[in-house]
């Protein structure tokens, strides 16, 4: 069996370049670096370090070991925190992973939730907008646009949000500017500005919707995010379509218009890791997160200038 500690002496010479420069980083002395060294190419069979000029650089094997390596050190030091959290009375560690509209509509209140009844919860809030393909790299409890029967992956349950409407934000004097609703059709002839770059489920419901309403949209600029394209819009350049969370904060000088038939939309769910469904961290962000979706569905007043239709 490896020694971790081994471990965290290899990956400091490789990171330093030489045994002097490891031991000075880690407080040994070079004759100790050296020893763990040794045991672990013993241990391994492998030779992990070959000499360049004054100093060390590691072969194929030590590049291959010194990957893997930062992943066993991570989880190793995430189960030290957790042991951490556990002996000084903490309630150990949360991770939730969200995408960008929610993190600003939903997520301060929700993480405001959590630490007014878990103060002693550490957490770990990740930008992400899709979900990982290893699980270890998943986090325990994720915000996701999907489809309503979409598959979370063995050892993880999705439960339904909120499915969230499509509005179009147009400049002040346009000509649907006032207006409550519209077709989605009477937006096929406009400048329309993108506003999604990563082209996953929120443009492709958008993208779905339109080619059922007989067109296809004419994108003459593309935006990386919404608050650039409401930057955009705002300047009078065009109307961008984008969910009513992203609405939910508008610069001046713009409007939302509601959209029908059809009505884009895209449905948000929460997905947690099923190891730690029980605990009260999980439960408690996976119910602060219930209550923004059920906010966000409440009526609102009619379309203006910095009030998002809901």
């Amino acid at each position: 069996m490896l020694d971790v500690h081994r471990l965290r002496v290899f990956r400091s010479v490789v990171a330093s370049g030489s045994v002097q420069a490891a031991a000075a980083n880690l407080g040994y002395t070079p004759s100790a670096v050296s020893q763990h060294l040794t045991a672990l190419q013993r241990e391994t069979g492998l030779t992990l370090l070959a000499r360049a000029g004054r100093g060390l650089r590691p072969t194929a094997a030590g590049h291959a070991l010194a990957a893997e390596a930062d992943r066993v050190l991570a989880r190793v030091g995430a189960a030290e925190s957790l042991i951490a959290d556990l002996r000084t009375g903490r309630t150990g560690a949360l991770s939730i992973a969200y995408f960008a509209s929610v993190g600003a509509a939903w997520m301060p209140q929700v993480v405001q939730a959590i630490l007014t009844e878990l103060p002693g919860v550490r957490l770990d809030l990740q930008l992400r907008e899709h979900i990982p393909d290893s699980r270890e790299e998943r986090a325990d409890v994720q915000v996701v646009v999907a489809g309503a029967d979409f598959d979370p992956g063995s050892g993880f349950t999705a439960h339904h949000l909120l499915d969230d409407p499509y509005v179009a934000v147009v400049p002040a004097g346009h000509r649907l500017d006032g207006t409550l609703e519209t077709d989605l059709a009477d937006l096929a002839d406009e400048r329309w500005v993108d506003n999604d770059f990563a082209r996953g489920w929120c443009r492709a419901a958008l993208i779905e919707a339109c080619t059922a309403a007989g067109f296809s949209p004419a994108f003459r600029v593309e935006a990386h995010d919404y608050r650039t394209a409401l930057a955009f819009v705002a300047a009078g350049i065009g109307l961008t379509v984008l969910p009513a969370l992203g609405a939910a904060q508008l610069p001046e000088g713009v409007t939302c218009v509601r959209l029908l038939r059809p009505t884009p939309t895209r449905s948000i769910h929460v997905v947690v890791h099923d190891a730690v469904e029980h605990t009260p961290a999980v439960r408690m962000a996976v119910a602060a997160l219930q209550d923004a979706a059920r906010a966000a569905r409440a009526p609102v007043s009619p379309a203006s200038a910095g009030s998002p239709p809901g």
